[in-house]
Protein backbone atom coordinates (compact mmCIF):
# COMPACT_ATOMS: atom_id res chain seq x y z
CA UNK A 1 0.00 0.00 0.00
CA UNK A 2 0.70 3.68 -0.98
CA UNK A 3 2.53 5.42 2.67
CA UNK A 4 0.78 8.78 4.07
CA UNK A 5 3.01 11.79 4.68
CA UNK A 6 1.81 14.74 7.16
CA UNK A 7 0.65 16.75 3.50
CA UNK A 8 -2.61 16.54 2.23
CA UNK A 9 -2.91 13.31 0.92
CA UNK A 10 -5.56 10.25 0.32
CA UNK A 11 -3.74 6.54 0.85
CA UNK A 12 -5.47 3.68 -0.20
CA UNK A 13 -5.65 1.04 2.86
CA UNK A 14 -6.71 -2.34 4.00
CA UNK A 15 -8.79 -3.35 6.60
CA UNK A 16 -8.83 -7.14 7.47
CA UNK A 17 -12.41 -8.59 7.64
CA UNK A 18 -13.49 -11.99 9.75
CA UNK A 19 -14.10 -13.59 6.37
CA UNK A 20 -10.53 -13.67 5.30
CA UNK A 21 -11.07 -10.73 3.13
CA UNK A 22 -9.48 -6.98 2.92
CA UNK A 23 -12.31 -3.96 2.25
CA UNK A 24 -9.95 -0.99 0.58
CA UNK A 25 -10.91 2.30 1.78
CA UNK A 26 -9.29 5.57 1.24
CA UNK A 27 -7.35 7.09 4.20
CA UNK A 28 -7.88 11.04 3.50
CA UNK A 29 -5.68 13.73 5.02
CA UNK A 30 -6.78 17.25 4.53
CA UNK A 31 -5.43 20.31 7.06
CA UNK A 32 -4.68 18.33 9.58
CA UNK A 33 -8.27 16.76 9.28
CA UNK A 34 -7.92 12.99 8.81
CA UNK A 35 -11.46 11.55 7.27
CA UNK A 36 -11.93 7.96 5.58
CA UNK A 37 -13.83 6.70 2.57
CA UNK A 38 -14.95 3.04 2.56
CA UNK A 39 -15.21 1.84 -1.16
CA UNK A 40 -16.70 -0.81 -0.59
CA UNK A 41 -14.18 -2.43 -2.73
CA UNK A 42 -12.72 -6.35 -1.58
CA UNK A 43 -10.02 -8.47 -2.19
CA UNK A 44 -9.02 -12.26 -1.12
CA UNK A 45 -5.97 -11.97 1.49
CA UNK A 46 -4.71 -15.24 0.19
CA UNK A 47 -5.46 -15.64 -3.56
CA UNK A 48 -5.20 -19.43 -4.88
CA UNK A 49 -6.11 -19.41 -7.91
CA UNK A 50 -5.07 -17.49 -11.28
CA UNK A 51 -8.70 -16.14 -11.00
CA UNK A 52 -8.36 -14.85 -7.55
CA UNK A 53 -5.33 -13.10 -8.35
CA UNK A 54 -6.30 -11.76 -11.14
CA UNK A 55 -9.54 -10.53 -10.07
CA UNK A 56 -7.55 -8.84 -6.95
CA UNK A 57 -5.53 -6.98 -9.75
CA UNK A 58 -8.56 -5.65 -11.35
CA UNK A 59 -10.32 -4.50 -7.85
CA UNK A 60 -6.85 -2.90 -6.48
CA UNK A 61 -6.55 -1.00 -9.89
CA UNK A 62 -10.21 0.36 -9.85
CA UNK A 63 -9.01 1.34 -6.09
CA UNK A 64 -6.29 2.95 -7.17
CA UNK A 65 -8.08 4.50 -9.94
CA UNK A 66 -10.60 6.39 -7.69
CA UNK A 67 -7.62 7.27 -5.12
CA UNK A 68 -5.69 9.11 -7.65
CA UNK A 69 -9.33 10.94 -8.69
CA UNK A 70 -9.81 12.10 -4.78
CA UNK A 71 -6.33 12.94 -4.72
CA UNK A 72 -6.66 15.15 -7.40
CA UNK A 73 -9.97 16.83 -6.47
CA UNK A 74 -7.77 17.38 -2.99
CA UNK A 75 -4.90 19.09 -4.30
CA UNK A 76 -6.93 20.95 -6.99
CA UNK A 77 -8.87 22.43 -4.05
CA UNK A 78 -6.05 23.68 -1.95
CA UNK A 79 -4.87 26.05 -4.53
CA UNK A 80 -8.24 27.09 -5.58
CA UNK A 81 -8.13 25.48 -9.13
CA UNK A 82 -11.03 23.23 -10.43
CA UNK A 83 -10.55 19.56 -10.71
CA UNK A 84 -9.91 18.58 -14.51
CA UNK A 85 -12.76 16.51 -14.20
CA UNK A 86 -15.16 18.85 -13.73
CA UNK A 87 -14.27 20.83 -16.89
CA UNK A 88 -15.77 18.03 -18.87
CA UNK A 89 -19.19 19.80 -18.25
CA UNK A 90 -21.54 20.41 -20.70
CA UNK A 91 -21.81 24.35 -20.83
CA UNK A 92 -25.58 24.12 -22.43
CA UNK A 93 -26.81 21.26 -20.08
CA UNK A 94 -25.42 23.58 -17.28
CA UNK A 95 -26.99 26.67 -18.58
CA UNK A 96 -30.40 24.83 -18.97
CA UNK A 97 -30.09 23.56 -15.40
CA UNK A 98 -29.37 27.21 -14.39
CA UNK A 99 -32.24 28.30 -16.14
CA UNK A 100 -34.85 25.68 -15.03
CA UNK A 101 -33.97 26.86 -11.79
CA UNK A 102 -33.67 30.71 -12.09
CA UNK A 103 -36.97 32.57 -10.25
CA UNK A 104 -36.10 36.05 -10.86
CA UNK A 105 -38.08 38.56 -13.17
CA UNK A 106 -35.57 38.67 -15.49
CA UNK A 107 -35.69 35.17 -16.97
CA UNK A 108 -36.83 35.54 -20.73
CA UNK A 109 -33.51 37.35 -21.03
CA UNK A 110 -31.94 34.77 -19.43
CA UNK A 111 -33.16 32.11 -22.02
CA UNK A 112 -32.36 35.03 -24.69
CA UNK A 113 -28.61 35.30 -23.70
CA UNK A 114 -28.45 31.01 -23.81
CA UNK A 115 -30.29 31.28 -26.99
CA UNK A 116 -28.20 33.54 -28.74
CA UNK A 117 -24.81 31.64 -27.72
CA UNK A 118 -26.34 28.89 -28.91
CA UNK A 119 -26.92 30.17 -32.54
CA UNK A 120 -23.78 31.78 -32.34
CA UNK A 121 -21.78 28.55 -31.68
CA UNK A 122 -23.99 26.89 -34.36
CA UNK A 123 -23.10 29.43 -37.06
CA UNK A 124 -19.08 30.49 -35.84
CA UNK A 125 -18.23 27.03 -34.91
CA UNK A 126 -19.61 24.85 -36.98
CA UNK A 127 -17.28 22.16 -35.64
CA UNK A 128 -18.51 22.21 -32.44
CA UNK A 129 -21.54 20.35 -31.64
CA UNK A 130 -23.34 22.54 -29.24
CA UNK A 131 -25.00 19.54 -27.15
CA UNK A 132 -21.32 18.09 -26.46
CA UNK A 133 -19.49 22.02 -26.00
CA UNK A 134 -17.67 21.76 -23.06
CA UNK A 135 -16.64 24.51 -20.43
CA UNK A 136 -12.66 23.31 -20.96
CA UNK A 137 -13.80 25.04 -24.62
CA UNK A 138 -15.04 28.28 -24.03
CA UNK A 139 -11.93 31.13 -23.85
CA UNK A 140 -11.52 34.70 -24.36
CA UNK A 141 -11.57 34.44 -28.00
CA UNK A 142 -15.09 32.35 -27.96
CA UNK A 143 -16.46 35.00 -25.73
CA UNK A 144 -14.80 38.31 -27.72
CA UNK A 145 -16.69 36.51 -31.03
CA UNK A 146 -19.96 36.25 -29.20
CA UNK A 147 -19.98 39.78 -27.76
CA UNK A 148 -19.09 40.66 -31.80
CA UNK A 149 -22.08 38.50 -32.85
CA UNK A 150 -24.35 40.22 -30.00
CA UNK A 151 -23.81 43.67 -31.08
CA UNK A 152 -24.23 42.30 -35.00
CA UNK A 153 -27.88 40.96 -34.36
CA UNK A 154 -29.26 42.97 -31.51
CA UNK A 155 -30.56 46.54 -31.58
CA UNK A 156 -30.18 49.20 -28.64
CA UNK A 157 -29.27 47.74 -25.24
CA UNK A 158 -30.22 44.16 -26.44
CA UNK A 159 -26.49 42.87 -26.99
CA UNK A 160 -25.40 44.38 -23.56
CA UNK A 161 -28.24 43.13 -21.57
CA UNK A 162 -28.04 39.60 -23.31
CA UNK A 163 -24.37 39.79 -22.51
CA UNK A 164 -24.36 40.78 -18.52
CA UNK A 165 -26.76 37.58 -17.88
CA UNK A 166 -24.57 34.94 -19.92
CA UNK A 167 -21.86 36.44 -17.56
CA UNK A 168 -24.17 35.35 -14.75
CA UNK A 169 -24.62 31.81 -15.90
CA UNK A 170 -20.33 32.05 -16.02
CA UNK A 171 -20.05 33.79 -12.34
CA UNK A 172 -22.76 30.58 -11.50
CA UNK A 173 -20.22 28.34 -12.63
CA UNK A 174 -17.08 29.62 -10.71
CA UNK A 175 -19.65 29.86 -7.68
CA UNK A 176 -20.28 26.15 -7.67
CA UNK A 177 -16.38 25.00 -8.64
CA UNK A 178 -17.05 23.96 -12.85
CA UNK A 179 -14.36 26.30 -13.82
CA UNK A 180 -12.04 28.01 -11.47
CA UNK A 181 -12.46 31.48 -13.13
CA UNK A 182 -14.78 33.02 -16.08
CA UNK A 183 -13.49 33.36 -19.47
CA UNK A 184 -16.09 36.20 -19.87
CA UNK A 185 -13.32 38.11 -17.17
CA UNK A 186 -12.08 41.20 -18.91
CA UNK A 187 -14.22 41.07 -22.13
CA UNK A 188 -16.74 44.14 -22.30
CA UNK A 189 -19.61 44.72 -24.27
CA UNK A 190 -19.75 47.91 -25.37
CA UNK A 191 -23.38 50.09 -23.98
CA UNK A 192 -24.60 51.96 -26.21
CA UNK A 193 -24.66 55.71 -26.26
CA UNK A 194 -27.89 57.22 -26.04
CA UNK A 195 -31.39 55.42 -26.97
CA UNK A 196 -31.79 52.65 -30.26
CA UNK A 197 -35.27 52.12 -29.28
CA UNK A 198 -37.85 53.79 -31.35
CA UNK A 199 -39.84 56.69 -29.63
CA UNK A 200 -43.94 57.63 -30.01
CA UNK A 201 -44.58 61.04 -30.21
CA UNK A 202 -47.80 62.46 -27.87
CA UNK A 203 -49.73 62.86 -31.61
CA UNK A 204 -48.40 59.04 -32.43
CA UNK A 205 -49.97 57.72 -28.79
CA UNK A 206 -53.22 59.94 -29.97
CA UNK A 207 -53.03 58.09 -33.05
CA UNK A 208 -53.15 54.90 -31.84
CA UNK A 209 -55.35 55.38 -29.10
CA UNK A 210 -57.75 56.17 -31.77
CA UNK A 211 -56.87 52.85 -33.69
CA UNK A 212 -58.59 49.43 -32.95
CA UNK A 213 -56.95 47.15 -31.71
CA UNK A 214 -57.86 43.49 -31.42
CA UNK A 215 -57.20 43.39 -27.89
CA UNK A 216 -58.90 46.03 -25.90
CA UNK A 217 -56.81 45.07 -22.73
CA UNK A 218 -53.13 44.88 -24.44
CA UNK A 219 -54.31 48.88 -26.00
CA UNK A 220 -55.10 49.75 -22.51
CA UNK A 221 -52.08 48.85 -20.95
CA UNK A 222 -50.02 49.94 -23.54
CA UNK A 223 -51.64 53.44 -23.47
CA UNK A 224 -50.90 53.25 -19.74
CA UNK A 225 -47.19 52.19 -20.05
CA UNK A 226 -47.46 55.39 -21.76
CA UNK A 227 -48.41 57.66 -19.45
CA UNK A 228 -46.92 56.26 -17.01
CA UNK A 229 -43.48 54.70 -18.13
CA UNK A 230 -44.23 51.13 -16.43
CA UNK A 231 -42.26 48.00 -17.67
CA UNK A 232 -44.53 45.26 -18.97
CA UNK A 233 -43.55 43.10 -16.05
CA UNK A 234 -44.85 45.64 -13.84
CA UNK A 235 -48.09 46.45 -15.73
CA UNK A 236 -49.30 42.82 -16.23
CA UNK A 237 -48.71 42.50 -12.48
CA UNK A 238 -50.45 45.82 -11.56
CA UNK A 239 -53.45 45.26 -8.83
CA UNK A 240 -56.09 48.00 -7.74
CA UNK A 241 -54.51 47.75 -4.12
CA UNK A 242 -51.36 49.68 -5.64
CA UNK A 243 -52.96 53.02 -6.84
CA UNK A 244 -54.63 55.37 -4.76
CA UNK A 245 -58.28 56.67 -6.14
CA UNK A 246 -58.23 59.91 -4.02
CA UNK A 247 -54.58 61.27 -4.29
CA UNK A 248 -54.07 59.36 -8.08
CA UNK A 249 -50.99 58.26 -7.05
CA UNK A 250 -49.61 54.74 -8.31
CA UNK A 251 -46.67 52.98 -5.65
CA UNK A 252 -45.28 50.04 -6.56
CA UNK A 253 -41.61 47.99 -6.00
CA UNK A 254 -40.49 47.41 -9.44
CA UNK A 255 -39.88 43.98 -10.02
CA UNK A 256 -37.26 44.26 -12.31
CA UNK A 257 -35.09 46.61 -9.19
CA UNK A 258 -37.05 46.44 -6.32
CA UNK A 259 -36.63 50.13 -5.86
CA UNK A 260 -40.35 51.59 -4.87
CA UNK A 261 -41.53 54.20 -7.46
CA UNK A 262 -44.47 56.86 -6.89
CA UNK A 263 -46.21 57.76 -10.34
CA UNK A 264 -48.95 60.93 -10.38
CA UNK A 265 -51.61 59.56 -13.17
CA UNK A 266 -52.93 62.12 -15.57
CA UNK A 267 -56.54 61.91 -17.06
CA UNK A 268 -55.49 59.69 -19.83
CA UNK A 269 -54.19 57.02 -17.12
CA UNK A 270 -56.97 57.24 -14.59
CA UNK A 271 -59.64 57.11 -17.75
CA UNK A 272 -58.20 53.90 -18.49
CA UNK A 273 -58.49 52.67 -15.22
CA UNK A 274 -62.70 53.61 -14.82
CA UNK A 275 -63.85 52.32 -12.07
CA UNK A 276 -61.80 50.70 -9.75
CA UNK A 277 -61.60 46.73 -8.59
CA UNK A 278 -60.53 44.77 -5.58
CA UNK A 279 -57.71 45.42 -4.22
CA UNK A 280 -56.22 42.36 -5.57
CA UNK A 281 -57.54 42.07 -8.77
CA UNK A 282 -55.64 42.52 -12.01
CA UNK A 283 -55.90 45.65 -13.65
CA UNK A 284 -55.72 44.59 -16.53
CA UNK A 285 -55.70 40.68 -17.78
CA UNK A 286 -52.55 40.59 -19.99
CA UNK A 287 -51.45 37.49 -22.43
CA UNK A 288 -48.02 36.70 -22.33
CA UNK A 289 -45.15 38.95 -23.40
CA UNK A 290 -44.66 36.84 -26.72
CA UNK A 291 -48.47 37.53 -27.04
CA UNK A 292 -48.82 41.31 -26.23
CA UNK A 293 -45.75 41.85 -28.70
CA UNK A 294 -47.38 40.39 -31.66
CA UNK A 295 -50.37 41.85 -31.53
CA UNK A 296 -48.91 45.14 -30.77
CA UNK A 297 -47.15 45.23 -33.74
CA UNK A 298 -50.15 44.63 -35.57
CA UNK A 299 -51.49 47.51 -34.40
CA UNK A 300 -49.14 49.90 -34.84
CA UNK A 301 -49.04 48.87 -38.63
CA UNK A 302 -52.59 49.33 -38.67
CA UNK A 303 -52.19 52.91 -37.37
CA UNK A 304 -49.53 53.71 -40.17
CA UNK A 305 -46.57 54.44 -37.86
CA UNK A 306 -43.47 53.04 -39.65
CA UNK A 307 -41.55 52.41 -36.39
CA UNK A 308 -40.43 48.97 -34.64
CA UNK A 309 -42.55 49.70 -31.58
CA UNK A 310 -41.81 47.15 -28.54
CA UNK A 311 -43.52 47.42 -25.12
CA UNK A 312 -40.52 48.74 -23.56
CA UNK A 313 -40.90 51.65 -26.08
CA UNK A 314 -43.25 53.05 -24.15
CA UNK A 315 -41.42 53.28 -21.40
CA UNK A 316 -38.76 54.95 -23.37
CA UNK A 317 -41.63 57.35 -24.91
CA UNK A 318 -43.29 58.15 -21.61
CA UNK A 319 -39.36 59.79 -20.40
CA UNK A 320 -38.68 61.41 -23.72
CA UNK A 321 -41.91 62.92 -23.92
CA UNK A 322 -41.82 64.22 -19.82
CA UNK A 323 -38.35 65.63 -20.28
CA UNK A 324 -39.58 67.64 -24.00
CA UNK A 325 -42.87 69.11 -22.51
CA UNK A 326 -43.40 72.38 -21.60
CA UNK A 327 -42.67 72.25 -18.08
CA UNK A 328 -39.74 70.77 -18.57
CA UNK A 329 -38.92 68.85 -15.88
CA UNK A 330 -35.43 68.21 -14.21
CA UNK A 331 -33.23 64.60 -14.84
CA UNK A 332 -33.49 64.38 -11.26
CA UNK A 333 -37.31 64.19 -11.17
CA UNK A 334 -37.66 61.92 -14.38
CA UNK A 335 -35.38 59.61 -12.55
CA UNK A 336 -37.59 59.53 -9.51
CA UNK A 337 -40.56 58.76 -11.86
CA UNK A 338 -39.22 56.13 -13.57
CA UNK A 339 -37.58 54.72 -10.79
CA UNK A 340 -34.34 54.44 -11.59
CA UNK A 341 -31.48 53.72 -9.12
CA UNK A 342 -28.63 55.81 -10.49
CA UNK A 343 -29.02 59.38 -12.97
CA UNK A 344 -26.75 57.45 -15.45
CA UNK A 345 -30.02 55.64 -17.00
CA UNK A 346 -31.99 58.82 -17.08
CA UNK A 347 -29.05 60.59 -18.42
CA UNK A 348 -29.29 58.25 -22.16
CA UNK A 349 -32.63 59.98 -23.00
CA UNK A 350 -31.43 63.60 -22.36
CA UNK A 351 -29.19 62.29 -25.52
CA UNK A 352 -31.83 61.13 -27.21
CA UNK A 353 -33.53 64.74 -27.11
CA UNK A 354 -30.16 66.15 -28.46
CA UNK A 355 -30.15 63.97 -31.52
CA UNK A 356 -33.96 64.26 -32.14
CA UNK A 357 -32.80 68.39 -31.88
CA UNK A 358 -29.98 67.63 -34.71
CA UNK A 359 -31.88 65.81 -37.09
CA UNK A 360 -34.98 68.53 -36.61
CA UNK A 361 -32.16 71.21 -37.22
CA UNK A 362 -30.64 68.89 -40.93
CA UNK A 363 -34.33 68.95 -42.01
CA UNK A 364 -34.39 72.61 -42.25
CA UNK A 365 -34.28 73.10 -45.98
CA UNK A 366 -31.53 74.98 -47.83
CA UNK A 367 -31.84 78.90 -48.25
CA UNK A 368 -30.88 80.54 -51.16
CA UNK A 369 -29.05 83.87 -50.13
CA UNK A 370 -28.43 86.63 -52.94
CA UNK A 371 -26.17 89.31 -51.92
Amino acid sequence: MRKGTKKNNVTLREKPLESGSLSLYLDIYRDGIRSYEFLKLYILAKPRTPIDRQKNKETLELAETIRTKRESELIHTAYGEVVPVRKNVSFFAFADKYQADYTKKDIRMITGAINRFRSFIEEKHPTKNPGKLLFSQIDKIMIAGFVEYLENHSTGEGAHGYYQRFKKILKNAVDTGIISKSPADGVKCSTVEGLRKDILTNEEIALLAKTPCKNSNIKRAFIFSCCTGLRFCDVKELKYKYIDAATGKLSIDQQKTGKPVIVDLNQTARAILGEMGEPDELVFELPSFEGTAKTVKAWVKRAGIPKHITWHCARHSFAVNLLTSPQRPDIKTVSSTLGHSSLKHTEKYTRVIDELKKKAVEALPDYEIKF
